[in-house]
């Protein structure tokens, strides 16, 4: 890990120094050039290695949007039938433990060291947020030994899925009551989030406080906690969204941008399940989240098909993704104020918060991400329409298709929910490997030699190591 590595060279160099004679100390050290990293610094690569992953089109993509059925291929379309490569699997893993968990680590000690509470806080929070990533991925995963391997020990156990969100929510209790202190600052330049405003951190770290209790709030009482949390300072708008700006130049814009537009991977197209969708319901976003196709006119795909491209599925008569969403400088979104409204909606509807109405946040929801996509103006008739405005009734259904269709090209998060609440109803791939969508990723196969008998335990303990094996949040 570079950025250990550059600790730990400049950690040896004070040491040499510190056996030398003074004068020779004070001759040989150059003010320009600190022998300690500030921990500010360290956080702008933590950010940037999470959207890069997050957006890659080999995660959030294949494993994400092609299997919560926003977009489809019509072509290398093994990963969306589900058959993921083994070395994306292995990628997932290793970056986010080396990339994001280390280093995040590190800034979190090196903040400490500092007193620097601010800075300590939002490490603690990205922390948590690659942590919810890995086991919402994996299931059961290292989270109480994972710091060994930075240590020189491959061996970590694997903790209870169960226990690795008990642990997220506690760090993100620390990271907010860490960042309403006060005390300390973050690099403008470095915090690539929210240039340097911890109270917008603050309200990050609740937020995602809150889709944590919810992604678990089928196995466990989160009552009392989501009503507690309702006090402190959460997302109010679009303005607080935790997303990531990228550039409009190869290799700092975003992803998806480099990958199907510089990179010339058009076989990322529509999935038909959501053309239907928006076009059966006047839903205002199709032309936003859908270009037309070579005739001119707006078709998706179905997951799956073995043989394609074909005569029914190619190239040019599958509707590429929106042009607004191939663009270089569109954001990575980390978490959304429309997300967290959906989350305190469903809430609401299920009797654990009583602030509000249901409707009031459903309603909020749904505003929010029209703007997010520059068709604000569009939503008092939007909401009008009987596909989007709120029912008691149907409610949850509402909420929960409201809420797949504001997570467009947020793969990895559709993908999640979409396991969590099963809306809207999906049919499995055509012609894919399993006969069901993906519940899990396989651990990466270097684990069954590297931490045999710890991932023996953990396979053990939830389940044999395949795709349609249930994580523990799952009903």
């Amino acid at each position: 890990m570079k950025i250990l590595k550059y600790v730990l060279i400049l950690a040896f160099t004070a040491t040499v120094f510190a056996g030398c004679d003074k004068g020779f100390e004070e001759l040989n050290t150059n003010p320009n050039e600190p022998t300690k990293v500030p921990s500010g610094l360290l956080l702008a690569d933590v950010v940037r290695n999470t959207g890069n992953n997050l957006y890659s089109t080999f995660v959030g993509g294949d494993m994400g949007e092609c299997w919560a059925q926003h977009w489809a291929k019509v072509q290398y379309n093994d990963e969306a039938r589900y058959t993921p490569r083994a070395s994306v699997i292995e990628s997932i893993w290793k970056n986010f433990y080396e990339d994001v968990v280390a280093d995040a680590s590190q800034m979190e000690k090196l903040a400490e060291e500092e007193g620097n509470e601010a800075a300590q806080g939002a490490a603690i929070v990205m922390q948590a947020y690659a942590y919810m990533l890995l086991t919402d991925f994996y299931g059961d995963i290292p989270f109480s030994e994972a710091a060994k391997a930075t240590e020189g020990n491959f061996t970590p156990k694997y903790d209870k899925q169960a226990d690795v969100y008990q642990g997220i929510i506690g760090m993100l209790k620390r990271a907010s009551e860490l960042l309403a202190t006060g005390n300390g600052s973050l690099v403008e330049s470095s915090d690539l989030l929210y240039g340097g405003d911890i109270a917008k951190w603050e309200k990050f770290a609740n937020s995602l406080k809150f889709r944590a209790l919810m992604r678990i709030s089928g196995k466990v009482d989160v009552q009392s906690d989501l009503t507690a949390l309702m006090d402190k300072p959460m997302f109010a708008s679009n303005e607080d969204d935790a997303e990531l700006t990228y550039l409009d130049a190869y290799p700092n814009a975003n992803p998806i941008y480099e990958n199907v537009v510089r990179g010339v991977r058009e076989e990322f197209k529509v999935n038909s399940v959501l053309v239907d969708m928006l076009q059966n319901n006047s839903d205002p976003r199709l032309d936003i989240y859908v270009a037309k196709n070579a005739d001119g006119i707006y078709r998706g795909k179905p997951s799956g098909i073995f043989d394609v491209p074909s005569g029914d599925y190619n190239y040019d008569n599958v509707s590429p993704i929106g042009a607004f969403y191939l663009e270089a400088t569109r954001p990575a979104v980390f978490m959304s104020f429309s997300e967290l409204r959906f989350f305190q909606a469903e809430a609401r509807k299920k009797g654990w918060i009583s602030t509000e109405t249901t409707e009031k946040y459903y309603n909020d929801g749904v505003k929010a991400n029209l703007e997010k996509n520059g068709i604000g103006d569009q939503y008092d008739t939007y909401i009008a329409n009987a596909f989007a405005s709120y029912n008691d009734g149907n409610g949850l259904e509402k909420i929960a298709t409201q809420k797949w269709l504001a997570l467009y090209c947020q793969g990895t998060e559709t993908w999640a929910e979409w396991r969590r609440l099963k809306i809207p109803a999906l049919t499995p791939a055509i012609e894919g490997s399993i006969d069901e969508i993906p519940s899990r990723l396989q651990y990466p196969s270097i684990e069954q030699s590297v931490n045999k008998d710890n991932y023996d335990a953990a396979v053990s303990a939830q389940g044999a190591d395949l795709l349609s094996t249930k994580i523990w949040w799952m009903d």
